[in-house]
């Protein structure tokens, strides 16, 4: 497995101008089922890196896109937020500008989903209607407009953590929308898991970690196998 920082190119409207991404490149002969890699809050730092070398080593070219690039958290994480539950923004445009790029690299076989963490989550679960082919949403914000949302939405698997305080219910309330919507899905809380408990460590700046723990937020190595295995057997269906 190989991991690349790249610029992202792109001649979408309102992309950011100098967009990067990070690239996991299986190891063997490709080409490959392609996932557009959205990150948490915190942005790309060294867990969501690791998170890109475990999708492709399950055999995935995954793309994640820096949504932070016009000026890294600090500068970009509120109007992202805003983004994120508004549907609009450049946000959207660098996502679009991921999808292509996987899209089109010699390296993918032009099939293509997305899968995202914490506020990447909920992008994923924003984008499930704009052409990728599934989408894993593990705890991700639902939005306002979740019946909208989910019109013509791609299929969708989620994970959640019943300990997470700021996600109280979203497993249960997607779990009913999705069918309500016809959609095909895998949604599943795990009883003792938090919030970003896909994460091997705690993530984000130390000063938090205290108030993060009270919030359930943190990683969970006894549940995370059962939601790789999930996920990857989701997009096996549905990508492969």
């Amino acid at each position: 497995m190989t991991l690349l920082d790249i610029a992202l190119p792109s001649e979408i409207p309102g992309t950011s101008e100098s967009l990067r991404a990070v690239v996991g490149v299986p190891d063997g002969e490709g080409p490959w089922p392609a996932l557009v890699v959205l990150h948490e809050a915190f942005g790309i730092d060294e867990e969501m890196r690791k998170q890109v070398a475990h999708i492709a080593s399950l055999g995935y070219l995954a793309v994640m896109p820096d949504l932070f690039s016009e000026g890294g958290f600090r500068r970009c994480i509120t109007a992202t937020m805003r983004s994120m539950a508004s549907g609009t923004g450049r946000a959207y445009a660098d996502i679009e500008a991921a999808r292509q790029f996987a899209l089109t690299d010699s390296r993918s076989t032009g099939s293509v989903g997305s899968l995202g963490f914490c506020m990447g989550g909920g992008f994923a679960l924003m984008t499930a209607d704009s052409g990728f082919g599934a989408s894993s949403v593990n705890y991700g914000i639902l939005p306002s407009d979740l019946a909208g949302a989910l019109e013509n939405a791609c299929p969708i698997v989620a994970s959640f953590g019943a300990k997470d305080r700021t996600l109280r219910g979203a497993a249960a309330k997607l779990e009913t929308a999705l069918t309500t919507a016809g959609v095909a899905h895998d949604v599943k809380e795990y009883p003792d898991a938090g919030h970003a408990f896909l994460n091997e460590k705690p993530s984000g700046p130390a000063v938090m970690r205290p108030l993060m723990r009270v919030m359930g937020i943190g990683p969970h190595p006894e549940d995370a196998p059962d939601a790789w295995r999930r996920i990857d057997a989701f997009f096996g269906e549905h990508l492969r």
